[in-house]
């Protein structure tokens, strides 16, 4: 019961990490506000937890909108009086598509959610941690923050940017009591990822699989539950030595 009384943000609060992830949190005694586009998803999400009211809160919010993301930290203060742990997690993969076949347009949505995103809810999030004397915040990467991946430039750009914006968030707000952590899972058994397999294969989606899978030193897809009990151990006090980092959850794929 390691966040009994603590106000945990999650973007990307309807998708299988985020969702997997509040439920960890809220077994360990978290008040949670989840944020994201979709209002439906977010209400099912609601009605697995089965919390209290007083213990959860929902946003509707487009991460890339400043005003949204204000609006999300706002409530998440008015609510629960501060924010202590960020996860902060939406993120979209975007199209299969080489460089010189991918559009501006294709290219662009990519970035404005996986590091525009990611910079307004360190912005705005941060600007409330020092409020309130610290936290802890972990940004969802990608083991794609550090390689190369033919046909995901956009994706592979965007999470360099955030591995980027972590590490100098990290550094500065060392002294400030708030810890900027990342978390870069790999093949991680989600709806995102079985888009990825459709978008490479859209007849024959379970070759893929077997080829990703036999790429991965496990020989497995991971589970969100195995990325879920690092952002906590990140979250923690656990982790109170741990800023700038970036930890993989991807089966070994980035020793390779």
């Amino acid at each position: 019961m390691r966040f009994v009384g603590k106000t945990v943000v999650i973007t990307g609060g309807a998708g299988g990490i985020g969702k997997t992830t509040a439920k960890a949190f809220a077994n360990e005694g978290a008040h949670l506000v989840l944020v994201d586009m979709n209002e439906d998803a977010l209400l099912n999400v609601v009605k697995e937890l089965n919390l209290e009211d007083n213990r959860i809160h929902t946003v509707t919010a487009d991460v890339t909108n400043e005003a949204d993301v204000k609006r999300y930290v706002d409530e998440s203060v008015e609510k629960f009086g501060k924010i202590d742990v960020f996860f902060n997690n939406a993120g979209f993969e975007g199209p299969v598509s080489f460089i010189k076949d991918t559009s501006y347009e294709q290219f662009k949505k990519v970035i404005e959610v996986n590091v525009y995103g990611v910079f307004l809810g360190l912005k705005h999030v941060l600007n409330a941690m020092m409020d309130s004397g610290g936290g802890a915040v972990i940004n969802t990467i990608s083991n794609a923050g550090f390689i190369g991946s033919p046909g995901m430039g956009h994706y592979i750009a965007s999470k360099h940017a955030a591995v980027g914006l972590t590490k100098t968030a990290a550094l500065e707000h060392a002294v400030n009591g708030i810890r900027v952590n990342g978390i870069a899972p790999a093949a991680i058994d989600t709806n995102m990822l079985a888009q990825i397999e459709r978008n490479l294969s859209p007849d024959n989606q379970e070759e893929v699989r077997k080829q990703i899978q036999s790429s991965i030193p496990m020989h497995r897809y991971g589970q969100p539950e195995e990325v879920a009990k690092v952002v906590l151990f990140l979250a923690s006090d656990d982790a109170s030595f741990v800023t700038g980092a970036t930890y993989p959850v991807d089966g070994g794929a980035l020793a390779t």
